[in-house]
């Protein structure tokens, strides 16, 4: 009995270690453990019309991975974008205060120290740096006085440029998505074969357009080459001061003022008393401003729902009449044609998905959109608030922000059938908002590396595979002896 039982040993001993050995190649290679300590940072993100705070998190040990930073929590500061208190700096820093209460909370007390804190201002300030430097820089002193009363590691309150936010909101959209590079299950980093994807940002005074591009910009000053992840990414971006959506509204606005008739963008049946200096005093009106006006003045405007009027004066926006290069957006800026895919998002999404959720209209197409612009223009006063009442003071609006965002991407960008359909508008990738904050601060805190991680990579695929097929094959054969043990013993007991 005990030699049938040392006859079963070499075969179960083989089985054990083809089972244990599977087992272990089905594990992730990363350490099986307690979770990390975390890191954070946070961005507040200071807009024309509003600031946002993001806090990101990730584990302290993996500072050079991949699709680890992720957003732990945000917050909307009250009130206007800190370029609205010019008159007031000091009430630009006390506005924050609130949401750094709230970071207070979010960041584990024993992790404020170590927590960096950055404010990014985009083109709300830019403009007001324009106009009055001197108020922007008192803005950025105020703000800055605030921040340096946290316990946090503050790094600064700067101004972004246009390219700037650009190219971060690329990063962080591709970040989120792992198109740089990608941990998979089986341990290994490796780039995927799917490429970027482009990003298009619609904030309230600019827009920006960035995506990958095969060729160097005929333009030097719309292109930008990265090295990430031991990658090299050539990228076209353009900023368009004075193309967000509040700002174009009241160019908008300016325009139907000078005609002395009603606003075709707005609905019928709204009529609303406009002061003067809300219109005019802003750089991109300032070409339609007349010589002479009473600031302190009011006019009487009332809406009119003509799509076909409205989208003339959208239209009149784009100037496509010169263009010293091979080809152009508009206003004689270079820019390649749009290739790939790409996501739309801030102002961008919120338009889209007004006619999405709030109109029922389908917005797949093109065609569809242009459609569906033309029905939201259309709406009476009443007619819109019945389907949304509690929209409020944006929802006048939305058919001019509707017919700019389709004349955009069709007339200025040059989106057409095959190409929109490339487009998806989103708010987040994951968990996280999609802007320019988060690939801020990636770059600032050097938690994407120019190479490839190298000493974090896992075994081979080749090699594993290998073993694999090894581990398989010394199952097979420890199944074989059990069956071939298992006869021999049957055939001898029957003798």
């Amino acid at each position: 009995m005990a030699g049938k039982a040392l006859s079963l040993l070499p075969p179960l001993l083989l089985a054990a270690a083809g089972l244990a050995g599977l087992l272990l190649l089905c594990v992730p290679t990363r350490d099986i453990r307690e979770p990390p300590a975390l890191k954070y940072g946070i961005v507040l993100d200071a807009g024309s019309s509003h600031t946002s705070m993001f806090i990101y998190k990730w584990p302290a040990d993996k500072e050079n991975d991949t699709g680890i930073v992720g957003q732990h929590s945000s917050c909307d500061v009250p009130g206007g974008g800190i370029s609205s208190y010019a008159d007031n700096p000091s009430g630009a820093g006390q506005s924050l205060v609130g949401c750094l209460n709230q970071a207070l909370r979010d960041v584990p007390k024993e992790r404020h120290a170590g927590t960096p804190l950055y404010l990014g201002a985009t083109a709300g300030m830019r403009l007001l740096n324009l106009t009055s430097p001197e108020d922007s820089a008192n803005v950025l002193a105020a703000v800055t006085q605030t921040l340096t009363q946290y316990p946090f590691d503050f790094r600064g309150a700067r101004i972004l440029s246009g390219q700037d936010e650009g190219v971060f909101g690329w990063v962080t959209a591709n970040y989120l998505l792992e198109n740089f590079i990608k941990y998979g299950w089986v341990g290994r980093w490796f780039r995927p074969r799917k490429g970027t994807l482009g990003a298009m940002d619609l904030g309230g005074a600019s827009t920006q357009i960035t995506f990958e591009t095969a060729s160097p910009a005929e333009d030097p000053a719309n292109e930008v080459q990265l090295r990430l992840y031991g990658q090299r990414y050539r990228v076209y971006t353009h900023s368009f001061l004075c193309y967000g959506r509040d700002q174009v509204l009241r160019r908008l606005l300016a325009s139907a003022v000078q005609t002395r008739g009603p606003h075709p963008c707005w609905p019928q049946g709204y009529s609303t008393h406009v002061m003067l200096r809300d219109v005019y005093e802003s750089p991109c009106t300032a070409a339609q401003r007349p010589q002479a006006f009473n600031r302190s003045a009011r006019v009487s405007l009332a809406g009119s729902s003509d799509p076909a009027l409205c989208r003339g004066l959208v239209s009149q926006l784009f100037n496509s009449s010169s263009c010293r290069f091979s080809r152009c957006s508009f206003n004689g800026v270079f820019q390649p044609p749009v290739a790939g895919k790409f996501i739309a998002f801030s102002a961008f999404f919120y338009t889209v998905d007004f006619l999405r959720t709030v109109m029922g209209l389908p917005v797949a197409t093109l065609q569809q959109l242009e459609a569906a612009v033309v029905t939201v223009c259309s709406q009476t006063w009443s007619e819109l608030q019945a389907r949304a009442p509690d929209d409020g003071a944006r929802l006048p609006d939305y058919c001019a922000g509707a017919m700019f965002v389709q004349q955009l991407l069709s007339r200025g960008y040059g989106f057409d059938e095959r190409s929109f359909g490339d487009v998806t508008f989103q708010k987040k990738a994951g968990d996280t908002a999609v802007g320019w904050a988060l690939g801020y601060m990636l770059n600032l805190t050097n938690l994407i590396p120019a190479d490839p991680p190298g000493l974090r990579k896992g075994t081979d695929f080749s090699s594993w595979v290998v073993l694999l097929l090894l581990f398989a094959a010394m199952l097979l054969a420890a199944f074989a002896l059990l069956l071939h043990q298992a006869r021999t013993t049957k055939s001898a007991s029957t003798i």
